[in-house]
């Protein structure tokens, strides 16, 4: 399979996601204390249930990991990855900040990826080689002089385990200013040059997989907190920066004053 097949692949996979979960949107739900299902679950499940079944139908050999409905031959050479609704909160909340995310990896590595968002349609894809696009048209992340100049975000305090959290604080304070809330939608702010840094701990293989061919396809670069590539063994501590350059003032503010942890 070329590259360009897994693209127009998974394109479609975005399309039905997002006919999937535009109906659930900002929606008025009756039965939401009568029932467990919440609009979110509802939206989740659809969506990624579309998309399985393209997969199944269309690269049967593949291996699917899937936020909703779990794992299939992941032990395959090729798996997709699968978050249907990444940034649960904002779509809750009915802002449009959340995003479906597609992932495909190759022996452990992210090869193919797209954000995707359903009710603005902006979708940015990415892939090995290739530069990253917006709907089509190149985006590039910005250079950044100083990590003083930085805008730096991140999805919630809340998401930092034991003493991570400290370790965010000292970075934030080395930058310009921090924007909280986003999820996904972050790296794809970062990749089009509106961000110039993304930091965030805990996170799955089904949130960073997609994540990785936008965020470098568009000259930025995504690593865990050691500076080490990240793949299916990463422990979900991710740095995104639009300009590499950086990346040794963040990782050295990540560790200051503190050991290695």
């Amino acid at each position: 399979m070329s590259l360009s097949d897994d693209l127009a692949l998974a394109h479609r996979l975005a399309d039905a996601a997002g006919e999937a979960i535009r109906p659930f949107f900002r929606a008025r739900y009756e039965t939401d204390y009568k029932s467990d299902a919440s609009p979110v679950t509802q939206a989740d499940r659809a969506a990624e249930a579309a998309m399985r079944a393209i997969l199944e139908k269309e690269r049967p050999q593949d291996g699917i990991i899937g936020e909703e409905y779990g794992r299939s031959r992941e032990d395959a050479e090729r798996v997709w990855i699968l978050d249907p609704i990444d940034g649960t909160r904002s779509f809750v909340a009915g802002r449009p900040i959340f995003g479906t995310l597609i992932g495909l990896t190759q022996a452990g590595w992210p090869v193919v990826g797209v954000i995707d968002q359903p009710i603005t349609k902006e979708r940015w894809t990415g892939a090995t080689g290739r530069g990253t696009e917006l709907n089509g048209k190149p985006v590039h992340a910005r250079p950044c002089r100083e990590l003083s100049e930085a805008i730096l975000a991140s999805t919630g305090p809340q998401y930092f385990p034991d003493c991570t959290g400290e370790h965010f604080s000292l970075l934030a304070r080395d930058c310009r200013d921090t924007v909280w809330g986003g999820d996904c939608y972050n790296y794809a702010l970062l990749a089009s040059g509106h961000i110039d840094l993304v930091v965030e701990a805990g996170l799955k293989l089904h949130d960073i997989a997609a994540l990785v061919p936008v965020v470098e396809g568009a000259g930025g670069r995504m690593c865990d907190w050691s500076g080490d590539p990240l793949t299916h063994d990463s422990d979900g501590k991710v740095v995104a920066i639009g300009d590499p350059a950086r990346l040794d003032d963040v990782l050295e503010a990540l560790h200051a004053g503190h050991e290695h942890h």
